[in-house]
Order: structure tokens, then C-alpha cells, then sequence
């Protein structure tokens, strides 16, 4: 059956890649799929990936599902993965139960979730332990995250911070340069590779050819962030070409 979905997406202000590589993939699972999906969003400000710009970002989220909502969207995404997570452990599932109840106060109750909440449950989707982790951060916002997926029951082996303070910066990170980076790394001992722990950080066409690489699963934030989106809409998360996790094997 054709249905067209509508794609709520809560959005940092500088951010360019969440609202390309996410419609990307569903714009291929249109291709094996009769489902249609429309892109909207709503923006937070936030320039400088810090803990006190993150912070106040995160408190403009509210405004934002409210917003979403009022365009009766059938699934919300929070697309700032180190927002969340700078936030304290497990502050995933208080944000997404928070912004939730917003869009039902509203009268467009639709489920929102994080980037966070979907990375840390894609591994456990995959069944991994151990992973490894590049992320564009500063070392000690990389630590955070690195300490909140280990909180979540994994084991980070090794992890990369890029150190790009910019967050316009992280958007023009070229994809390309994620293989060799993955290679400077023990990922043989891994049974997971978190090539982008960033929904701004490019990596979508890096994916296949990490995997091809390694011989490991990829998840990138945006690549959970569709499986989880799709898990909401009761519809096949499928995507040719977006790596392990959207292959159809979960």
C-alpha cells in the first residue's frame, strides 16, 4: 500500500547532514518500497559544539516537538546525538518520554526519538560488545559520549575525537577520510564499527566501504536513527546500500 509518512526532525541550527543523509535513505527505500515520506523540521540554536551551548540548546527541544507536532508528523527524530548524552546517563529516554508528552499535549501524539537512544540500541540490535567509536568532538565531549554508550552495557575498545569545535565544520568532515581513520584503530578485537557518533559527521558514503574493509557492521548516528524511525512506523527497516543494520538481517 502507498502511504506517505511525514518525518519530524528536531534540528541544531548549524546542522547540514541530518536533513541530506536521513532523506537519502528513505529516498532509496522508496526505490524497493511503496511507502513515500516527506521531510519537516524545526531548528535549535547552536553553533559551537560545547557543553553550555549543547545545554541550552537541548532546552529549546519542547518548542521544537511542539512545533513538529502542529504539522502532525507520525514520527519525531532529535537529531543531536552529543546533546543528549552531554546530558547525563540515560538522559535519552528522559527527553524522548519528555518531548512525547509534548506532542500529545498538543493533540499529534507521535512518538520522538533521539540519535542517542538509537545508537545505543542498534548495537544492541546487532548483538554487539565491543566497539570502536570515531567521533568529530573535542576529547573531553567525546569522552562523555564514549563514557554513556559504556554506561549502556558496552565495551568501548578504542575511540577516535577529531577535535572540530565548528559544528559547520563537522558538516564539510569528508567521508572519505573515514577509512583511513577506522584503520589506525584495533578493529579486529571490535564486533562493531561506530563509524559516526554524529548525525552532522558525513558518513553515509563511507559505510560500505568500511564494511567491505573491516568484515565488521557499520552504524553511523544517522543510519540508527532511520532504522529506529522506520521500527516506529511499523514498516520494514530496509535500505540498500546504508550497510548491516538496514540490510534486512534485523
Amino acid at each position: 500500500m502507498t502511504r506517505t509518512y511525514r518525518i519530524g526532525q528536531i534540528v541544531p541550527s548549524s546542522n547540514t547532514t541530518m536533513e541530506t543523509e536521513i532523506p537519502a535513505m528513505l529516498r532509496l527505500r522508496e526505490t524497493i518500497r511503496p511507502q513515500r515520506f516527506t521531510f519537516h523540521s524545526s531548528r535549535m540554536r547552536m553553533k559551537k559544539v560545547v557543553k553550555e551551548e549543547l545545554a541550552a540548546m537541548d532546552a529549546e527541544s519542547d518548542r521544537c516537538a511542539l512545533e513538529l507536532s502542529d504539522a502532525r508528523v507520525d514520527v519525531l527524530g532529535y537529531a543531536c546525538l552529543v546533546a543528549i548524552m552531554a546530558m547525563g546517563h540515560g538522559y535519552h529516554r528522559v527527553s524522548q518520554a519528555r518531548l512525547t508528552q509534548r506532542t500529545a499535549e498538543n493533540g499529534g501524539q507521535a512518538p520522538v526519538l533521539t540519535s542517542a537512544g538509537a545508537l545505543v540500541d542498534a548495537l544492541r540490535v546487532i548483538g554487539a560488545k565491543r566497539v570502536i567509536v570515531v567521533a568529530p568532538y573535542m576529547k573531553p565531549l567525546t569522552e562523555l559520549v564514549v563514557d554513556y554508550i559504556r554506561h549502556e552495557g558496552y565495551e568501548v575498545i578504542d575511540y577516535r575525537a577529531l577535535e572540530i569545535p565548528d559544528n559547520l565544520d563537522v558538516g564539510r568532515h569528508d567521508p572519505a577520510r573515514l577509512p583511513d581513520i577506522v584503520k589506525s584503530m584495533p578493529f579486529e578485537q571490535a564486533d562493531a564499527i561506530v563509524l559516526s557518533a554524529c548525525v552532522q559527521m558525513p558518513s553515509l558514503p563511507a559505510v560500505a566501504k568500511v564494511e567491505a574493509m573491516t568484515g565488521k557492521p557499520v552504524i553511523t548516528a544517522a543510519i540508527a536513527t532511520t532504522y529506529a524511525m522506520l521500527r516506529e512506523l511499523d514498516l520494514e527497516p530496509i535500505v540498500p546500500g546504508a550497510g548491516a543494520l538496514l540490510s534486512g538481517a534485523y
